[in-house]
């Protein structure tokens, strides 16, 4: 049997050893994963032993994390927007900068009499979850092109209590999403470069799922179809809130010319990078 603070040495070096940036973190976190102790708990207690199971367990998780397995998948979950997710290898990992799009569409939404939106790949659902949540009376429809995902979606907003303001469907961007209409459209669609994909991290490249990182051409394809497509899919004066690539501001601003859309911006994230682009459906 060994103790909390000989495991977390043993595996803050495994962890180094592999190059993982923040090692004791990472072999913090899944230390309390395994146990089902917090944090503080590690710190006060370093005599706490493990018994032999938890040290299998652990010693697992560790090497995992050492091929560059990305924790989330190791524990299989993922804190967005103050809600707790079930993330695994078939959905994208929510990032905080998604949260941005999620605070713009809850302001537009609250303005809205009986607001609906549609989200395009709903990967993990964070999107759609965490919007039915923060706006009590709104209803939407998910849509994903992989089955797993959609089942991901779903799954996520039935733990978030919110499953029965939420259709969840499989189609390939609206193909099957009909004729209707909403007062918002959101996604955080593929634009990585099919290029770029080799640049990313391990942990990106390796583990999290191909087709939601790249449109598998140059990263503007999909970006392309949903700012096409989505005039006939919102309502007059209905919102399109898309997360982009840090370099594609520009391309995405001359997508929305034309005479459909008004009041094109790019909000800014933490690291200033023009990150959601947010249009209005012009009126006619």
């Amino acid at each position: 049997m060994m103790n909390i603070a000989a495991e977390l040495t043993g595996a803050e070096a495994k962890l180094r050893a592999a190059e993982i940036e923040n090692a004791r973190l990472d072999a913090a976190v899944l230390l309390a994963f395994i146990t089902g102790r917090d944090r503080t708990f590690l710190v006060a207690h370093p005599e706490f032993e493990l018994t032999d199971s938890e040290h299998k367990a652990y010693t697992a998780a560790i090497l995992r994390r050492c091929t560059r397995e990305p924790l989330q998948y190791i524990t299989g979950v993922q804190e967005f927007y103050g809600i707790e997710l079930l993330v695994s290898p078939d959905v994208l990992i929510p990032r905080p900068e998604t949260e941005l799009l999620v605070e713009e569409a809850i302001k537009h939404l609250k303005k809205v009499e009986q607001p609906a939106f549609c989200e395009i790949g709903s990967g993990s659902g964070c999107i759609s979850v965490a919007v039915l949540k923060n706006v009590p009376d709104a209803r939407a429809v998910a849509a994903d092109i992989s089955p797993a995902a959609a089942a991901m979606t779903a799954e996520n907003a039935r733990r978030a209590g919110v499953l029965g303001r939420l259709e969840v469907i499989v189609s390939d961007v609206f193909s099957a999403v009909g004729e209707r209409r909403f007062d918002a459209v959101l996604s955080n669609p593929p634009y990585i470069g099919a290029g770029e994909v080799s640049t990313l991290q391990p942990e990106v490249r390796e583990h999290e799922p191909y087709i939601a990182l790249t449109d598998d051409a140059d990263g503007s394809s999909i970006i392309r179809r949903l700012i096409g497509s989505s005039p006939e899919h919102l309502t007059a004066g209905g919102v399109i809130l898309i997360e982009i690539g840090f370099s594609q501001a520009r391309a995405v601003e001359a997508m929305f010319a034309g005479g459909r859309w008004n009041d094109v911006v790019f909000i800014r994230d933490l690291q200033g990078h023009e990150r959601i682009a947010k249009a209005c459906l012009a009126r006619v």
